[in-house]
C-alpha cells in the first residue's frame, strides 16, 4: 500500500496560480505512474493529469492542457501539479492517486491508492 498526502490548495482569484504537491510513502514511488483527479459535489471524478514512472510521459485532460503541468521528483517521493491561469471551473477537491503500473493507460480504475484531497477554490 501507498499513503498519499496532498497539499498546496487554497483560494485564489481567476488568472492566478497554485502548485499542488503530493508526497507518497509506503511504496516504491519511482516505479509507478501517478495521477491527479478532481471532483465537485454531485459530479463524477474527473481526470486532470498523469505522469509515467520516470516522468518521461505526461497526459492531460483537454480542459487543463496548456495551463497545468504535472511533474515528479522521485528523490523526494513527490508529484506536483502546477496550475496556471486558473478559472472558476477549476474549483474542486483535487486528489492525488498512485497507479498500478509504470504508465497511464487511460482509466481511473488503474489507480488503487488515493489521497484525502486538497480544496482549490477559484473566485471570479
Amino acid at each position: 500500500q501507498v499513503q498519499l498526502v496532498e497539499s498546496g490548495g487554497g483560494l485564489v482569484q481567476t488568472g492566478y496560480s497554485l502548485r499542488l504537491s503530493c508526497t507518497a510513502s509506503g511504496r516504491t514511488f519511482s516505479s509507478y505512474a501517478m495521477g491527479w483527479f478532481r471532483q465537485n459535489p454531485g459530479k463524477e471524478r474527473e481526470f486532470v493529469a498523469a505522469i509515467s514512472w520516470s516522468g518521461s510521459n505526461t497526459y492531460y485532460a483537454d480542459s487543463v492542457k496548456g495551463r497545468f503541468t504535472i511533474s515528479r521528483d522521485n528523490a523526494k517521493n513527490t508529484v506536483y501539479l502546477q496550475m496556471n491561469s486558473l478559472k472558476p471551473e477549476d474549483t474542486a477537491v483535487y486528489y492525488c492517486a498512485a497507479g498500478s503500473g509504470r504508465y497511464y493507460h487511460g482509466t481511473s480504475a488503474e489507480f488503487g491508492s488515493w489521497g484525502q484531497g486538497t480544496q482549490v477554490t477559484v473566485s471570479s
